[in-house]
């Protein structure tokens, strides 16, 4: 978090009020949202045609409840990163734009780990119907692996060299997501 000067109501080093931060974060997460809504919804869309495939009656039990969980967690990672629109739209107007970023930082924070389950889960599908079920483990796995890795360790190992505290920390979690 960069410190704040509170006489001045403005954030040191970019010389901005509450407000504008509140207007560049929000501005910068609906950007971020436009990225990951694309992938939820294509993800979606092609995970709700595969029942119309010809081999779907071919899955075995296992490849079925893989692919209504996907169905599921897809509808609902799409429904997080959505959600903060709909709440911008039930609080326009009222003056409450930190809060709003606070609570769209964790409905897209929702939204990006259900996607990530998604997107594993689809891997082992795939690899489940393609190739073997061992296959499938070891594609899914790797897959998790490597969400882990750019998702949650490159990022905090990012935060960590800039000296930025995790929002978790007491300071941070009062006054919202903090973003650069």
């Amino acid at each position: 978090m960069t410190p704040s000067d509170p006489a001045a109501g403005t954030v040191r080093g970019r010389h901005e009020t509450k407000d504008e931060r509140s207007d560049r974060n929000w501005g910068e997460l609906l950007q971020e949202l436009r990225v990951t809504q694309t992938g939820a919804q294509i993800l979606t869309g092609f995970l709700l045609t595969v029942p119309f495939q010809s081999r779907f009656t071919e899955l075995d039990d296992v490849q079925v409840t893989a692919y209504l969980v996907l169905v599921c967690l897809s509808v609902l990672a799409t429904g997080f990163l959505i959600a903060p629109v709909s709440l911008h739209r039930a609080v326009f107007g009222r003056r409450v734009k930190a809060e709003l970023v606070s609570q769209a930082d964790h409905l897209a924070r929702a939204g990006i780990a259900t996607l990530g389950l998604a997107l594993v889960g689809t891997l082992f599908l795939l690899f489940d119907v393609v190739g073997t079920r061992s296959a499938a483990i070891t594609a899914g796995l790797v897959g998790a692996g490597a969400l882990v890795v750019l998702w949650l360790v490159v990022p905090l190992a990012l935060r960590r060299r800039a000296g930025e505290p995790h929002p978790s920390s007491s300071g941070a979690q009062a006054q919202g997501p903090e973003r650069r």
